[in-house]
């Protein structure tokens, strides 16, 4: 059956649109979000950890809407949208006396996944002030890590859910684009890593990094309960060169067009990166192209 639409990896058909407006008509006094989460329930449409994805039904719902397929009961209201007004993270003060010493003088290091803990205010100033980029709040699945050496902290990682098109990625692995919408869950993009100006520890940098992806798989079981079978992240080239992801075993997968997500015009409008990506396991194409 011909497809009417195709939003976020599911497609749409006349038959679709039918039990929808059916659906619609049973329940004519229920707001847009209770239809959505009933449609949720009827396609059994739902987030890898179970809960509904109504969110992204209310989305597809509103495109029908918009492309004169269904009829939508009237907005009774307009939530406040909290990214737009979020307000920046609170400033915490540190301690900046300069840590100047080898890797080995260092000492223990400990890393503490911080989200949703009393330490993520410090996360969040530390990115905000102390990261060219600042710090913006994750969407999707993420995790927030912060490396301390005693009571310092002096790295810090940012992952998130990976992006859903990455042509070098995607050409590194292999996958065709069903396979890519099942299986991009486990994928982990890296968002920002700092380790702030006043540690000074050579080798710290990618000896970290090394560390943490060891890690970070068992950790997103834990909160996500899926493993991520590979990484991923951009190097800023005007900036930065890459070396420590590079000596933590990192491999060049190509470079952006430069053109962001929400482009409409083809045409570059930002910086080209390199694309970095690491295998977390050693089967990561066999988990990955698994249907």
């Amino acid at each position: 059956m011909e497809a009417l639409l195709r939003y976020r990896g599911r497609t749409v058909t006349a038959a679709d649109v039918a039990v929808i407006k059916d659906l619609i008509a049973r329940h004519p006094g229920e707001s847009r979000r209770r239809l959505s989460a009933r449609l949720c329930e009827a396609w059994n449409w739902r987030q890898p950890n179970g809960a509904l994805r109504d969110m992204v039904c209310r989305g597809l719902m509103l495109a029908l809407w918009r492309a004169g397929h269904i009829e939508l009961p009237e907005i009774r209201k307009r939530p406040r949208n909290p990214l737009a007004t979020r307000a920046r993270p609170t400033t915490v003060e540190v301690d900046r006396t300069p840590l100047c010493l080898s890797l080995g003088d260092l000492g223990a290091l400990e890393f503490r996944q911080v989200r949703r803990t009393p330490e993520e205010g410090l996360f969040n100033s530390l990115l905000q002030h102390h990261h060219y980029l600042g710090y913006t709040q994750p969407v999707g699945e993420h995790l927030k890590f912060t490396v301390y050496a005693g009571t310092r902290p002096v790295g810090l990682f940012a992952w998130s859910s990976a992006a859903r098109h990455l042509g070098p990625r995607d050409r590194y692995l292999g996958w065709a684009s069903e396979l890519r919408r099942q299986n991009i869950r486990f994928l982990a993009y890296n968002t920002r890593y700092l380790i702030p100006g006043w540690v000074q520890v050579p080798h710290l940098a990618s000896h970290l990094l090394s560390r943490m992806t060891r890690m970070l798989s068992a950790e997103w079981q834990k909160v996500y309960g899926h493993p991520v079978h590979f990484a991923e992240t951009f190097v800023d080239t005007t900036r930065h060169r890459g070396t420590c992801y590079r000596a933590a075993n990192w491999q060049f997968l190509g470079r952006t067009q430069g053109r962001g997500k929400d482009d409409l015009t083809h045409r570059p409008n930002r910086t080209l990166k390199d694309v970095l990506g690491l295998p977390l396991v050693g089967d990561f194409r066999k988990r990955l192209l698994a249907g």
